[in-house]
């Protein structure tokens, strides 16, 4: 279940996207209101480019009176490689998710497929997460009422914070005893990083959040846990490193800040981008105001990933990129 080690094609719903990391979603009814009695689902598949994809696609939702509302393609300049993303809606009474499942899988053997999934939000469990964090709480936090207010298709297992034990009567606190999470504060230290009990902890999410967490996974770590995780930093780097970058950039007078939010490799900082926010500062600002834009912009850009990645919108691309719909 994971976009960037994935190298087989899959059609089930228990399938995750990256895997590509087989994430789903719950569909949003405004932009895709289907008809009565209709149910929607999403597909996305990747193959070698060739003549006819997009109408044995089509025809394979047509036939069982299935209907498609929505279709992106993206075939790179520079190499035959196809990917799609579909939004249908279809009755299961005359297609049977089993039947589904077939139909698409046989479609991936016949176009040799690397990726090929379908889920259908309303019939299918959300995914489950785990939330890393450390001492700043402006992303866990905006992640928290995100989920309580039904804005991100996920269902948290767990937070997990390193070095930073919250007392009982504070709001994050009493806002996971009330939603009954589960919360663990494993304080680590150079020589024991609690990377084992964090993956006991976690082995049964879909995927994980780093919520500003302030540790850096190993290779050992990412090759065990063998499923996405998602990162989200500050615009700042790489000229601003170390202590207190906000002030550094503050110092410096620069004009453009931003965040990133990004697939977790072994490399710092380097996985496949999912999502970047920009904001202009200026000389009107100061300190307070610059490092709030900062944070609100990586609370956005971590939100905005976390659903793109739920709504099936993230796929590979190369080793390094993403195409994201």
């Amino acid at each position: 279940m994971t976009l960037l080690r994935r190298t087989a094609y899959s059609s089930s719903a228990s399938s995750s996207i990256l895997q590509i990391a087989g994430t789903f979603f719950r569909a949003p009814h405004s932009s895709t209101a289907a008809v009565a009695g209709s149910t929607y689902g999403v597909h996305v598949f990747q193959c070698p480019d060739t003549v006819g994809i997009v109408a044995k696609l089509s025809e394979c939702i047509a036939s069982h009176g299935g209907n498609i509302h929505s279709v992106d393609v993206f075939v790179p300049e520079d190499r035959r490689v196809f990917y799609s993303r579909s939004e249908f809606v279809f009755d299961p009474a005359r297609w049977p998710r089993v039947l589904m499942d077939n139909d698409f899988s046989n479609l991936s053997k016949f176009f040799n497929a690397k990726i090929s999934i379908v889920r259908v939000p309303d019939l299918e469990p959300k995914h489950k997460i785990g939330v890393l964090a450390s001492k700043q709480e402006h992303c866990l936090v905006d992640l928290l009422h995100e989920w309580q207010d039904g804005r991100l298709p996920v269902d948290i297992k767990c937070v997990i914070s390193s070095n930073h034990e919250r007392a009982p009567n504070t709001h994050v606190i009493r806002f996971l005893e009330r939603h009954g999470i589960p919360y663990h504060c494993l304080p680590t230290s150079p020589g024991n990083k609690r990377e084992d009990e964090i993956l006991n902890l976690v082995k049964d999410t879909d995927f994980l959040v780093l919520a500003r967490y302030m540790q850096i996974l190993s290779g050992r770590f990412l090759d065990s846990y063998g499923k996405d995780i998602i990162n989200i930093h500050h615009g700042l780097l790489p000229s601003f490193r170390g202590g207190n970058p906000s002030k550094q950039a503050y110092d410096a007078g620069v004009k453009l800040i931003g965040a990133t939010s990004h697939f977790v490799t072994e490399g710092l900082d380097a996985g496949p981008i999912i999502e970047q926010m920009v904001e202009r500062v200026s000389h009107r600002d100061n300190l307070r105001s610059f490092v709030q834009k900062s944070e609100n912009l990586e609370k956005q850009c971590l939100g905005k990933a976390i659903k793109s990645y739920c709504e099936l919108r993230v796929l590979p691309y190369e080793l390094k990129k993403t195409v994201v719909f």
